[in-house]
């Protein structure tokens, strides 16, 4: 795993914490603190994008977004535990993980600038 992966993995762990935030917010410092991690998160991904295909990148950094932010409504915000919604996340998670392993992280032939 290199650096851009672990940037793309960071910038979903501030995405759960922005979409968290757009829901639960309510005042100066939790909306402060939803528009920093709005910030971090893209800026993190936008970087990753630059080295890596975009389209895995996306596809990765929702779909971990998505599995935190379930987990998280779950675990702290009392939402309802489903079976059905904890098998189709981890169906989410599988594909996610299978597009991370059939990608070439290496850059094209002239990509470098």
């Amino acid at each position: 795993m290199n650096i851009n992966w672990i940037k793309v993995f960071i910038a979903a762990f501030f995405e759960v914490f922005w979409v968290i935030g757009l829901k639960h917010a309510d005042g100066f410092w939790t909306w402060s603190g939803t528009i920093i991690s709005i910030i971090i998160s893209f800026y993190l991904m936008i970087m990753a994008g630059r080295k890596l295909p975009v389209g895995t990148v996306y596809a990765v950094f929702v779909g971990m977004g998505t599995a935190g932010t379930v987990l998280s409504e779950i675990i702290f915000f009392g939402e309802s535990f489903k079976l059905s919604k904890t098998l189709l996340i981890l169906l989410l998670l599988g594909g996610v993980i299978g597009l991370k392993v059939v990608t070439d992280d290496k850059a094209a032939k002239g990509d470098e600038s």
